[in-house]
């Protein structure tokens, strides 16, 4: 449920005119002090976005800042169940998203009414699901989780403890094949980001840089993980290119957004995006991520609209499965 005007109804966001030579910066820096607003961007934002945020993370990260800060306004710079997630974890504050059209395919590639079904066709196992969900689905949710801690929570489970895992079947294989739970069962959803990355042209790209490390979320296809140096999370892939300075080329199979971090952190390196498999799409962006600028932020923090409203019922029910996840990443010692 969203708070909105007709223009949000129809559009999804504000256009409202923005007085040409307006230092967008300033003003959004400006707005954020007089309101006591904070600006929470994920990796895949573009680095501009990235540079104006208070806290820029991957999906668990942005989850507890989200609910330990002290702010009065969450600007969520990202997608639709981010903005959800930040609600759920801190219903006091007023979450608000510059664009709704910003979605998931993988959340949507999990309706709500089929995963129902699919769970209450099981009733003896634990339902895990990937962060990337709407509230409607966390809710049906024993323990969320995300790229950074989904082995870890599998893994601190009984291993006689049936288990399913939604949505994301690349993701979910991946832990199967770590964990030797043959028997978890997986939703077969997927993020067309992840999905679109060619394993011909990497090892093009492998040919023409021997020495790169091609670095792999756990999204991606089987055959793009067979071909990994390393594969993480967004933040565990960051977390590699600083820790290694005596490596200077990585293929990165990810969304490119992660890209403008590496760069700030390792400007002498080289990063290359790892190409999608129809080379004029555009397939290594997250079209639901970019659809947030820095025009739609102003207008957002400005306005304070659209605003992220649910019913308390369903947050409560959502609110569990977070709770049991940042509980566990917490006892496991996992940043």
């Amino acid at each position: 449920m969203v708070s909105n005007t007709d223009e949000i109804l129809e559009k999804g966001f504000l256009s409202y005119p923005i007085e040409e030579g307006t230092d967008l910066v300033a003003e959004i820096n400006r707005l954020k002090k007089e309101k006591n607003a904070v600006i929470l961007a994920h990796f895949y934002q573009e680095g501009v976005i990235q540079d104006i945020a208070d806290y820029v993370g991957d999906s668990l990260q942005l989850a507890r800042a989200a609910a330990s800060t002290k702010a009065d306004i969450i600007l969520f710079a990202g997608v639709h169940f981010m903005a959800e997630t930040a609600k759920i974890l801190s219903p006091d504050k007023k979450v608000i998203i510059p664009d709704l059209n910003a979605g998931c395919s993988l959340a949507d590639s999990c309706p709500t009414a089929d995963f129902a079904e699919f769970v209450k066709s099981h009733p003896d196992h634990l339902v895990i699901s990937y962060v990337n969900t709407t509230a409607e689905i966390k809710a049906l949710t024993d323990i969320i989780c995300t790229s950074s801690n989904a082995l870890q929570i599998v893994n601190s489970l009984p291993k006689d403890q049936k288990l399913i895992f939604g949505p994301d079947r690349n993701l979910g294989n991946y832990i199967k094949s770590q964990t030797g739970r043959e028997d978890m069962l997986v939703w077969n959803g997927a993020c067309h980001v992840h999905e679109e990355f060619s394993l011909e042209a990497i090892l093009d790209l492998k040919k023409e840089y021997p020495d790169a490390k091609v670095l792999v979320h756990p999204e991606c296809e089987k055959p793009i993980r067979l071909i990994a140096d390393v594969i993480g999370s967004t933040s565990a892939l960051l977390d590699f290119t600083k820790e290694h300075p005596e490596l200077d080329n990585f293929i990165i199979a990810t969304e490119s957004g992660i890209i403008h971090q590496m760069k700030k952190a390792n400007p002498d390196k080289n990063f290359i995006p790892a190409p999608p498999k129809d080379s004029t799409c555009g397939c290594n962006d997250c079209n639901f991520m970019k659809l947030i600028t820095l025009e739609k932020i102003y207008n957002s923090l400005k306005y304070e609209l659209p605003v992220i409203e649910m019913e308390e019922e369903l947050r409560v029910k959502a609110e569990k499965s977070i709770t049991a996840m940042l509980d566990i990443s917490n006892k496991l010692g996992i940043k």
